[in-house]
């Protein structure tokens, strides 16, 4: 574990060294020619050693690969930038992988798709190449079918559409049932789009821990829709909406309480409230929760300064409002574009996500430290009879680990 810990600061590629090397350069121009002393003050003195030690461990990686890992790398690289749907479930398979050395090569081949990436970015002017949408509602609100027809449109109209749909894992099994692909069967045989089913083997929120990389090697190969379903869980539902550009709830008409049935947290966080199954004798009702919705959405505190969010109705069997709701999806990424709130959200995400990988990691160290390991059967017995509180059994092992790790 500990080698692993430590190889993850050599996951940069050989493009961002590069990258990091113009930095440095332009740290030393304002260190040592500019004689004003508040240029000293703007950059750190040991940015540049940082900076050139970064450089040095990631050549260093790249040169520890051996030649079948090599090979391996460039062939789904290449596979993958050419917009091969089988290149891009194995670089997403690479990632799920829990094995070690699979892990460090999983993130070698992202950097490299990240730096594609940040290439054609840079030459549609700095601004986003895809376009990331999470839908999440409760189960039977209809997501795999507004899915299907509305990925139908897009491939009609020339795009590319991804599909990462999140299947829930049972409990006391560890299986998943996967049956995404069944219910867009005609979304599947579309040589336009692509559907990835995942399990969420345990994780809350609804997504994997491994959904971020899953998009980001989807709009590697080109696809500039990026559509991720997600489990309907209620209050838990955040981590989804720390991934994409626009977080779209759908609700399906008749479901009882409706402000009770899907809680306030999660409707802050959307930007667009569908109402599902608005046709035949649910188009009442439909409107009804349209309404309300509307009306509660108003006395919500606004989370962008450049949208309101909005209360639509659709129907994935008459079609009816599925252009509207697309035509609602595109307005607010120009908005976002045009504010920049786009891309600064993006940037966030991506230090909200370092966190959350940093978290799981500590916690698997910590789970598998030796002297945790060695004191945890005796406490957790203690625990369940009742001698000690939870709240100490947890202060003896965070103290076992520490006092372990510093003597190390």
């Amino acid at each position: 574990m500990r080698r692993f810990s430590l190889s993850l600061l050599r996951h940069i590629s050989s493009s961002t060294a590069l990258a990091l090397t113009g930095t440095c350069r332009f740290h030393r121009r304002l260190c040592f020619t500019a004689s004003r002393p508040q240029y000293r003050s703007i950059v750190p003195a040991h940015s540049c050693q940082q900076t050139r030690t970064e450089s040095t461990a990631a050549s260093q990686h790249i040169q520890d690969l051996s030649g079948p890992e090599q090979r391996l790398l460039n062939k789904l690289y290449d596979g993958l930038i050419g917009g091969q749907r089988a290149s891009l479930a194995e670089c997403i398979t690479l990632v799920e992988t829990q094995h070690p050395r699979k892990k460090e090569l999983a993130q070698v081949l992202l950097q490299r798709v990240l730096a594609y990436r940040r290439e054609q970015e840079s030459r549609n002017g700095g601004k986003p190449v895809a376009f990331r949408v999470g839908l999440s509602g409760p189960p039977g609100a209809g997501k795999s079918s507004f899915i299907e027809v509305v990925g139908k449109m897009l491939t009609g109209r020339g795009h590319k559409v991804a599909v990462l749909a999140v299947d829930p894992s049972s409990c006391t099994t560890g299986g998943s049932l996967m049956g995404d692909k069944t219910r867009m069967t005609e979304l599947s045989r579309d040589m336009n789009a692509f559907i990835r089913p995942s399990p969420t083997s345990g994780t809350l929120g609804g997504v994997t821990r491994t959904t971020n990389e899953a998009i980001v090697l989807c709009e590697g190969a080109g696809y500039d829709i990026v559509l991720v379903e997600t489990v309907g869980v209620g209050q838990s539902e955040f981590a989804v909406a720390d991934m994409v550009d626009m977080f779209v709830l759908l609700i399906p008409p008749a479901g009882g309480d409706e402000l009770q049935g899907i809680k306030r947290g999660i409707i802050e966080r959307a930007e667009l409230v569908v109402v599902t199954k608005s046709d035949g004798d649910l188009v009442v009702p439909a409107r009804r929760i349209q309404a309300e919705y509307t009306s509660a959405l108003k006395l919500l505190r606004r989370q962008s300064k450049s949208w309101n969010p909005k209360v639509v109705r659709a129907s994935s069997q008459t079609f009816e409002g599925i252009p509207e709701v697309w035509a609602k999806m595109e307005a607010y990424r120009e908005a976002a574009l045009a504010s920049g709130e786009l891309q600064g959200r993006r940037r966030a995400q991506q230090k909200v996500w370092m966190w959350s990988l940093i978290q799981e990691s500590v916690l698997c160290h910590f789970q598998n430290h030796p002297g945790v390991r060695e004191a945890l059967p005796h406490l957790e017995e203690r625990v369940t009879k009742g001698a000690i509180s939870p709240g100490l059994a947890a202060d003896l092992l965070l103290r076992a680990f520490s006092s372990s790790s510093s003597s190390q």
